[in-house]
């Protein structure tokens, strides 16, 4: 997890930009995916909200039960050098994701791989939306860029379907194809991805 930058805002400012925040969500997030990439607002401290690693969003301690409400958060979500915040035009609130803010919860297998996120996204593997393998052979975890350098960690039913379609590259490793590419595999795992 990486450490927030330090709080140069005054005490209690993030917690009562939260209803903003909030209201700007429903308001860019209902569309879709807003344009947080244009956006460069100032830095407004830290919200308590947390992604965790099962891809459950947690604000305050207690789960995010209602799924139209996380995915107009995701739709004003930024990654930036390093960090994920929550964007508006006028402004940042930091929030802490413990692995990746998305899981890739099913894949499509056509002439094109396609994933889907648990929160609605879909993203076709190219060259925008790269397959990367981080952990280690035995606990490797497979992620897919989604949008604007936000990630989803594929979950294993997915992975498997994946590698189960894998055939060697030019280098004799295996991978696969898609978008015209080939998008490498390691093909000395032992272990199976991390759900």
């Amino acid at each position: 997890m990486v450490k927030p930058p330090k709080d140069t805002s005054q005490p209690g400012q993030a917690a009562d930009r939260a209803a903003g925040i909030a209201e700007a969500a429903a308001r860019e997030g209902l569309r879709g995916p807003a344009p947080v990439h244009l956006w460069n607002p100032r830095y407004c401290g830290e919200m308590d909200l947390v992604i965790r690693a099962d891809g459950s969003w947690w604000h305050e301690g207690s789960p995010i039960g209602r799924p139209a409400m996380v995915r107009m958060f995701a739709n004003i979500l930024k990654f930036e050098e390093g960090r994920h915040y929550l964007v508006t035009p006028v402004e940042k609130i930091g929030i802490q994701v413990e692995d990746a803010p998305f899981i890739a919860v099913d894949v499509d297998l056509g002439d094109d791989i396609v994933f889907h996120t648990n929160i609605g996204d879909s993203a076709r593997l190219d060259a925008d939306h790269p397959l990367t393998i981080e952990g280690t052979p035995d606990l490797p975890r497979p992620y897919v860029t989604i949008r604007n350098g936000l990630r989803a960690r594929i979950d294993r039913k997915s992975f498997y379907r994946l590698a189960e379609r894998a055939t060697p590259g030019p280098d004799g490793r295996l991978g696969v194809r898609s978008a015209g590419l080939f998008h490498e595999l390691e093909s000395s795992w032992q272990g199976s991805p991390q759900t």
